[in-house]
Order: C-alpha cells, then structure tokens, then sequence
C-alpha cells in the first residue's frame, strides 16, 4: 500500500482483513484496492501477475504470501468502458440471462464499495490516515452480526449466482444472522446456480467446507435447498434417509475438529461421505443381480461420480482416494489371512477406517467392525498374523457342492 501511495495512487486494506480485525479476529490473508489498474500495478512489483479474465485482479507475491489487489470497479451499466489514461479493454457483459461475463469496468472508492457483495465485506482501511470508510453501511451490520447483500438481492444473485454461496458461508464462519430480504431472495433464485460451470462450483466448494465451519455451513445449504444444485443426489438421499444425513453431518463435524487442531483434511473425506449413500446404493442393487460386491462397489462409484460431475468438477487426485476409501469398506469386512493382517500398513487404511467409524456413529449397522479394527490395528504384525491365522477365512464362501455317484 506504500508503494502504491507512493506512485501517486490511493490503496486500501479491503474486505475480510478489515472485518475481521475490527471483530477483534486475526486475518488469514490481505487484499488491497486502489486506483491503480492492473497493468499499472504490475508494472510497479515485479514479484506480481494478472490473473483472471472475468475479473482482472493482481496477485503480488512476497514469500510464501500473496497479497491479492483489484482494481476499484466501476458500474457495469457503463458497458465497453475506456477511460482516459487508465488503459484499453476495461469493458463488462452480461448474458441474456443478466449473468456478469465480463466486468473489468473501473471506477471510484465509492463506485467500488456498492459492487462489492456483502456489506460486512466493504469495509477500507487506510494505513496512512488510521481510517476505516464505510459507503454501505456495514459497520452497522457488523455490529448487528447481520450478512446482507448489497443493493437488490435478486438482482445481485441474478449477475453472480455464487453470491448466494457466500452469503451462507459467511453467515455460518461468522455465526451471524442473515438479512430477511437477502435471505428470502435465494429461493427464488436458487435454480440460477445451474448456470455455473463445474469448475467453479468446486472451487467453491472447497471454501464451504475446508474454512473450519463445514457444519454449519452444510446445515445452511440443505435449509435453504442450495444443496440440491451442487449434489443434487445426496440431497435426495439424505432427506429420505437419517443415516444418510447423519453421515454426511459427521463428517462434516470431524473434518471442523480436525481444522481446529490443525489436522490434514482432504476434500476427497467429505465428498466420500457426500456421495456414499448413493454409491452404497447402487453397489447393494448391482451385488443383487449377480455382480461380486468389489466390482458392483467399483461400477456404483463409476457412475455416482459421473454423474456428480456434470454439476461440480471433481478432479482424479480426489476422487480416486474416494474410491478408495469406499473400496476400503467391502475390505475391511474380511477379518482372516494375511491381506487383513497387513491391510492396517495400508496406505489408506487410516482413512478408510475413520469413514467406517462415521458409518457406525450415523447408525449403519457393521457388525461390530470398527471396535474390532479398533484393537486390531493396534497389534504388532506378528501378533495380527497369529490372531487372524486361527480364523477361517470368508464365511461368506459359498459351499462346495457334493458330487453324488448315480447308479
């Protein structure tokens, strides 16, 4: 922000950072505003890229850290926009639909503040003046705990359907209430998320569950039937089934306890138990017109995230440990030979495991196998080999037919 003042230009603290440091919270990451234009920034830190096309903005790396700076955006009604010595291609569009292509329109502080999303969210700090500026009163709803989306709420989701998203995800990492007309705008506008490709969808995703508030946050989206437009069929499953929705809920909760004691998470643990429902669904059906139960769970999982795809990308290095933390539960039924005595060295036994301990606390009935595994995988190799020797193998084998000698 010095450098940027000092080049004759106006820059700010923007955004989350300013929110959160006036709740008396520590910021995760910093972004900044200013006049400047993109190429204009660029041009002043070396260690700095343009990014986006729908949104223009400029990451500035310092170490580990990058500090994200837009440009003040400007009203988007102005269409193909080129302003006197701020450079070409400053231009919005919009889709028949009202939906926002394009929008590297540039403009004031003020003009800035208003396209802003959230109120709580627009909110500028100047470091050189100690002042925070405040155009759409969102220091009034931080004090209230209010999330309200800025301007008309139909009209805002109609330009980004996400926005709907992040009202969610902020109302549920802030535990703030949400304004009622902010809030009764998303049923009618819901179905607009249809709109929005995979890709983003997933890289929203990730914000709405790997932020440390993924209960909550899931508990919003299943309320307010935005659930339905990202997997529509675990949205089906679990309000027809409560250990579905049980599951589902457990997960979420293990991966906030995880995040809270700074604990691995991987997104492919929650999509495993997003989509297990379904899956386990359709592997019983296909084991019941004949398929083994490891190639029915490998078809059911084929086609459950085929499917799931057409409405949020999900990328190999995810779903293929999901797969097999599924493939891991027809597995872990086998408690004989030496495949069960080493299957605990496996490299996804842990998660695997943990997944089955889920489907046991939502209510699926395992037969008691996850209090054995519980004491099984705390053997050395030579006491687990010894233990599972004595066991006969597959009681589930079907017997051998005897062969009877016709006269």
């Amino acid at each position: 922000m010095a450098r940027l003042r000092g080049d004759g230009h106006q820059a700010y603290l923007v955004g989350g950072a300013v929110r959160d440091l006036l709740l008396g919270g520590r910021p995760k990451d910093f972004d900044v505003a200013t006049d400047a234009t993109p190429e204009t920034i660029h041009a002043l830190f070396r260690n700095s890229r343009i990014i986006g096309r729908r949104f223009r903005i400029v990451h500035v790396r310092f170490g580990r850290e990058i500090i994200e700076v837009t440009t003040f955006r400007g009203h988007h009604s102005s269409g193909d926009n080129h302003r006197k010595g701020r450079g070409g291609n400053h231009h919005s569009r919009q889709s028949a639909k009202g939906l926002l292509l394009r929008d590297n329109v540039y403009g004031t502080l003020e003009e800035d503040a208003v396209r802003r999303d959230l109120t709580v969210n627009a909110l500028y700090y100047d470091a050189g003046t100690f002042e925070v500026f405040d155009h759409v009163s969102g220091l009034t709803d931080l004090a209230q705990r209010t999330v309200r989306i800025i301007g008309d709420p139909a009209t805002r989701y109609t330009e980004d359907p996400v926005r709907m998203l992040r009202v969610l995800r902020f109302a549920s990492k802030l535990q703030f209430d949400i304004d009622p007309d902010t809030a009764s705008a998303i049923g009618q506008c819901a179905h607009l998320l249809r709109e929005i490709p995979p890709a983003r969808l997933f890289d929203e995703f990730l914000k709405l569950f790997l932020a440390g508030n993924a209960l909550a946050t899931f508990d919003q989206l299943f309320a307010k039937d935005l659930l339905a437009y990202l997997f529509p069929e675990t949205d089906y499953q679990i309000r027809n089934s409560p250990t579905a929705l049980a599951l589902v809920r457990a997960a979420m909760d293990s991966t906030d306890q995880r995040i809270a004691i700074d604990k691995p998470v991987t997104p492919a643990f929650i999509l495993a138990a997003l989509l297990w429902p379904s899956t386990q669904q359709r592997a019983l059906e296909l084991q019941e017109r004949g398929e083994p139960p490891i190639p029915a769970m490998n078809a059911a999982a084929q086609q459950v995230i085929s499917e799931a795809a057409r409405h949020i990308s999900i990328p190999k290095r995810f779903s293929q440990p999901m797969r097999e933390i599924w493939e891991y539960q027809l597995r872990l039924q086998s408690r004989s030979g030496r495949r069960a005595a080493e299957l605990v060295d496996q490299r996804r036994f842990r998660a695997a495991y943990d997944f089955l301990l889920l489907r046991e606390e939502a209510g699926d009935d395992t037969g008691g196998l996850g209090s054995w595994w519980t004491q099984f995988q705390q053997l050395p190799l030579s006491e687990r080999l010894e233990k599972v020797a004595g066991q006969k193998r597959g009681t589930h084998r079907r017997p051998k037919k005897r062969r009877v000698n016709k006269a």
